[in-house]
């Protein structure tokens, strides 16, 4: 039987999302919290892939097994997992849903702060340079659409195509700060960084909204501006058929 299970974490610790060789990852820490409790090995599979340093407020992973699974884990879970991760729920699902493949859209959330606060240093990113905020939504306007990213996304990885469709994009101001919102139905590796950073151009006047133009044509990394740091970078949302 398949089950999604639903979690949380905050990324400042760890080397990202997924096992990797050197490193401690959320993957890793999850799969051992579950192997102790079940005392059989467990090998997730994410919604998707974040970074070292980026957080996720909602991501789904799923797993096979062939005994029933209560949804008492996540409680057992939550006693064992260290307190930058959370787990939500755990619940079964057809076996032919996918928790990466499956999902129909990812919302992420880029989060700015524009003064020195110790208390959100880990979870929002200090610009300390004025932006033209306005500038900067007349630009994401631009990238609503299908569209080829390959300008925003890390290069030699491995997938099939750059083309995204983005649903919406779009920064909202707040006191001392700002948060960017940016859905579609799939993301590149890095993509979101890379747009934060070249809208980060355009609200400082290094680049106008044609030049932004000019960027996604050329589907090349070394046109767009540089990656925005991590810290800022929330996955908020994942959506699936089953709601």
């Amino acid at each position: 039987m398949r089950y999604f299970i639903e979690f949380a974490y905050k990324g400042t610790c760890y080397h990202g999302s997924q096992v990797q060789p050197n490193g401690t990852t959320v993957q890793q820490v999850m799969q051992d919290a579950m192997a102790t409790i079940l005392r059989h090995p467990v090998e997730l599979t994410f919604a998707g892939r974040t970074d070292a340093g980026v957080h996720a407020a909602q991501m789904f992973a799923h797993w096979d097994s062939e005994a029933i699974v209560s949804p008492a884990l996540a409680d057992r879970l939550n006693r064992l997992l260290p307190k930058d991760i959370a787990v939500y729920r755990i619940f079964p699902v057809a076996d032919d849903l996918h928790a990466r493949f499956s999902a129909t859209s990812r919302t992420y959330e880029y989060r700015i702060t524009m003064r020195k606060d110790p208390f959100v240093s880990d979870t929002r990113t200090r610009i300390a340079t004025p932006l033209d905020f306005a500038a900067m939504n007349r630009a994401a306007q631009h990238l609503i659409g299908t569209h080829d990213f390959a300008s925003f996304c890390k290069v030699h990885t491995d997938v099939k195509t750059t083309f995204c469709t983005v649903t919406e994009a779009y920064w909202r101001e707040g006191k001392n700060g700002a948060v960017f919102t940016i859905t579609a139905d799939r993301f590149l590796r890095n993509m979101v960084r890379a747009v934060v950073g070249t809208l980060f151009d355009i609200g400082r006047g290094k680049i106008t909204l044609q030049q932004l133009d000019d960027i996604l044509s050329a589907c090349n990394r070394q046109a767009a501006g540089q990656s925005a740091p991590p810290e800022g970078l929330f996955l908020v949302r994942v959506v699936y058929p089953f709601g």
